[in-house]
């Protein structure tokens, strides 16, 4: 996995904590919504690089 994917993936997973924890604060549903979408994405993301990477070697 190259280093910018990986931070890639972890920026959005720290974006998506940021909207939810916002979203929640302001009673929006909307956004506490696609926080946690974002979250979810980043850390699936992350995931298949990881078993990119175990296939690799």
């Amino acid at each position: 996995m190259s280093a910018g994917d990986k931070l890639k993936n972890v920026v959005q997973q720290t974006v998506g904590k940021a909207e939810e924890v916002v979203g929640k604060k302001t009673d929006d549903a909307e956004l506490h919504a696609q926080g946690q979408k974002d979250q979810s994405m980043g850390a699936a993301r992350q995931e298949t690089e990881k078993a990119k990477d175990a296939t690799k070697d």
